[in-house]
């Protein structure tokens, strides 16, 4: 027996984005049910951002206390790595969300557990686990936010490897003795770091000609370099042509193109991300299943009224903070819509009905050692977008606070500035501790602080931040 519930939202996913579509519908007032099936709090709360952060974190602060006068030896030996994996399952809640079904009570969200799939416009129907079906009809608004998940390529052997994603790689239980990792991007360099300082030796294989692509060509140099002097092998230009495991268990060897093969105890493969598309009912409502979904500023679904998509699966901007900011501006404008409000939609540039961070300031962190954090555009976007922009470099380790935050500290800061505006547009920054400096730059960026008025925004003396003061002075001559 099929059971049929109305509600004003209809949310398809758990996730973070998901969860503030929830906060926000609910705090206008609105019903809403979420349908969910895996675990509340999505991929970012157990295979993504909070794991991997509590792997890297121990890698970076021994990384940090080694540069420091009086403390390197102290901090002189191997982490403890059973320790270190205590307290990232901590941080996970050992994959069980009972925290955060806590929050959903709290809010008075209903909680479907399930496969969601769209049944035609407003309409979504939950297989639940015990065999139990739903059909679930939303007043004003059906909000996909099923995020994405690893792309593997069909690489010759691969299903015979199981390899690693991103998945594996943040919740494994032991240390492989020689970790093979394919990719070049963020999760391929986190990992990287991670495992090779519990002790994993660690071969990355990046196809391109450098690694983090998608940041300044620095950011990508100085991680390089520093994996390498940990023990890690870096090598870019080289592609994947096949793969095979000995047996169940044993070695995996990855034949490179040219014929050469190189062998490790596990695979993971970090070639990037395809959306959780291909079975949520999407050609009810006359969609193509398995893509990506198109929308406009406030996050509706092309062509539907009532569909939105936040999160990965727009493509807009594959981060958690990024999918939860456009939570935050669906959220208000399905309040706004479904209140008779529509008339009152803000769609100014930075309206509060609008996801221009999406394009104009998006901040992102990969947390290595050292850290790479960089927001808006790089001067190759730039050039590319066809302004008229002047980049400023400066050496991050000539900072006064830098030195004193760590001996023979390497670093380096870049600020795009548009030059018919005298805005900043982007800003990268590699260095220890880097990530700590990027909310100012976003704060400039996204506000379009005037370059005239960052020169009195005054850095505190003597810390790291005083790069600000240094990148001012170059601009200014």
């Amino acid at each position: 027996m099929t059971r049929a519930v109305e509600y004003d939202v209809v949310v398809l996913g758990a996730g973070p984005a998901g969860e503030n579509i929830v906060d926000r519908t609910r705090a206008a007032g609105l019903s809403t049910a979420v349908v969910e099936s895996e675990l509340v709090g999505g991929e970012c709360s157990y295979w993504a951002c909070i794991p991997s952060k509590a792997l890297l974190r121990p890698a970076l602060a021994r990384a940090d206390a080694r540069r420091v006068p009086g403390l390197a030896r102290a901090v002189s030996g191997p982490l403890d790595t059973a320790a270190v994996l205590a307290h990232r399952d901590y941080w996970t809640g050992d994959w069980k969300d009972d925290g955060q079904l806590d929050w959903l009570d709290s809010v008075g969200a209903d909680l479907y557990r399930g496969h969601g799939r769209l049944r035609g416009a407003r309409q979504v129907a939950v297989a639940g686990p015990e065999g139990e079906q739903h059909l679930l009809t939303a007043r004003h608004a059906v909000v996909v936010a099923t995020g994405s998940r690893a792309l593997i390529p069909d690489l010759p052997g691969i299903a015979g490897v199981r390899p690693w994603t991103s998945r594996e790689a943040t919740s494994a239980r032991h240390v492989p003795g020689r970790l093979l990792i394919v990719g070049g991007s963020v999760v391929a360099v986190e990992m990287a770091t991670a495992w090779q300082a519990l002790g994993s030796r660690v071969t990355l294989l990046a196809r391109g000609p450098r690694l983090l692509p998608r940041m300044e060509p620095f950011a990508g140099e100085l991680v390089a370099e520093a994996l390498r002097e940990a023990g890690a092998q870096v090598r870019t230009g080289v592609g994947a042509e096949a793969v095979v495991r000995d047996g169940h268990t044993g070695p995996v060897t990855v034949v490179l193109e040219g014929g050469e093969t190189v062998e490790g105890d596990e695979l993971l493969m970090a070639t990037g991300r395809t959306p959780r598309t291909e079975d949520i009912g999407l050609e009810t409502v006359g969609l193509e299943p398995g893509g990506w979904l198109a929308v406009d500023d406030s996050c509706r679904v092309t062509g539907h009224d009532w569909l939105y998509a936040v999160g990965d699966v727009n493509h807009r901007a594959l981060l958690t903070h990024q999918g939860k900011y456009q939570a935050r501006i669906a959220g208000a404008a399905i309040a706004a819509r479904a209140t008779g409000e529509a008339s009152a939609l803000d769609t100014t540039r930075w309206g509060a009905h609008v996801a221009t961070a999406d394009t104009a300031a998006v901040p992102q962190v990969v947390f290595t050692d050292p850290e790479a954090a960089a927001v808006g555009l790089s001067l190759a976007d730039a050039e590319r977008a066809g302004l008229r922009v002047r980049a400023v470099d400066h050496d991050l380790g000539k900072v006064s606070g830098a030195g004193l935050y760590a001996d023979g500290y390497r670093g380096r800061a870049r600020m795009v500035v548009d030059l018919d505006r005298e805005v900043l547009v982007g800003a990268t920054f590699v260095g220890p501790g880097a990530a700590e400096l990027l909310h100012a730059a976003t704060i400039a960026v996204a506000g379009e602080v005037p370059i005239d008025r960052l020169w009195h925004a005054v850095p505190a003396f003597p810390t790291i931040s005083e790069i600000w003061l240094r990148l001012l002075e170059t601009y200014r001559g």
